[in-house]
């Protein structure tokens, strides 16, 4: 594992801090009626996003999925807008169309949240494939979960990257679950042997320790960046809340209690806390704090979109949609 500073450890804590606190405020304003539809939480996985992120330059890509704010924020989005977007308010990232699941920020390189399972994959390629013509240097990283790694579009994103060498990374999140359904129920054979068959350097990694993820995502960057292709980073996590706030009324029981302790045992949040001295954790904390309950604030008094501006932005063009052209 690599040798980081005191500085390193604390702005991977402090990322780790971020996204739990804003998942748990997030979590409180689905429950109070502020943020309509639900979401899905992303804690217990804070690792991944904070780990991968922290390797990537600011002008790197990334693309994501259904549970994807702990990446948006990872890759350096403004905590305001983005809880601003779930909220569905006019100074979100996307003016309250995208919401949770398309959250998107071109200018730092966050190109969208994707609802699909998988989907997000040949667009990362693509982008990849941009980067590459371009010869810029750029990094594309696609981020999805375990239940996608069955889905046609991912394994020919597999295939044109590795074919094109594209500098792409593919990083699975695998929690254990496809919403309810198990690794073990779903996948025949491995996750990482998906990328082998490609010929794509697969590696395993503890998904709950950012430092660990770090190491796995600068090996995979560099050789992306170097002209090495693509690489496929599998990051064992485990989700500590619901697959999506509806279970919090629902009640669905699909999770072994002991699975449950087991699973939280090992929190990303007390791994990177216990490499940080207690002044440095106590101060980190107080700034997310802070961060958060502004985020919060400026959500809730921004204004909710004018239903006159419905039809805007329907095309890229700056067309005006007709009434009728969303039936």
């Amino acid at each position: 594992m690599a040798l980081l500073s005191a500085a390193a450890h604390a702005d991977l804590y402090r990322t780790v801090r971020l996204i739990r606190r804003f998942e748990e405020r997030a979590v409180e304003l689905v429950r109070a009626g502020d943020i309509v539809g639900g979401i899905h939480p992303c804690t217990g996985q804070e690792a991944v996003a904070a780990g991968v992120c922290a390797a990537l330059r600011a002008d790197d890509m990334i693309t994501s999925t259904h549970r994807g704010h702990g990446h948006v924020l990872a890759k350096g989005a403004d905590p305001k807008r983005v809880l601003a977007e779930l909220a569905g308010r006019t100074t979100g990232l996307n003016r309250g169309r995208g919401g949770s699941m398309h959250a998107a920020d071109f200018r730092l390189g966050i190109l969208g949240a994707n609802a699909i399972v998988g989907a997000n994959a040949p667009i990362t390629a693509g982008a990849a494939w941009a980067a590459k013509r371009a010869g810029d240097g750029r990094v594309a990283v696609s981020f999805f979960g375990d239940g996608a790694v069955n889905q046609g579009v991912l394994l020919e994103s597999l295939n044109l990257a590795a074919l094109w060498r594209l500098p792409v990374l593919f990083v699975c999140e695998n929690n254990g679950y496809a919403t309810t359904l198990t690794v073990a129920d779903a996948v025949a054979g491995t996750i990482t042997g998906r990328g082998e068959a490609f010929g794509i350097p697969s590696t395993t990694v503890d998904g709950m320790d950012p430092v660990a993820v770090l190491d796995a995502a600068r090996t995979a960057v560099d050789r992306a960046r170097a002209g090495g292709g693509p690489s496929l980073i599998e990051c064992v996590t485990y989700r500590f809340d619901v697959h999506h706030t509806w279970e919090h009324r629902a009640r669905v029981r699909y999770r072994p209690d002991d699975e449950i302790v087991k699973g939280r045992s090992r929190d990303p949040l007390e791994i990177q806390g216990s490499r940080l001295s207690d002044v440095d954790r106590e101060r980190v904390d107080a700034e997310v704090e802070s961060l958060v309950d502004d985020a919060v604030a400026f959500a809730l008094s921004s204004p909710h979109p004018d239903p006159e501006d419905a039809l805007d932005h329907l095309y890229a063009t700056g067309l005006r949609g007709r009434p009728g052209d969303g039936r």
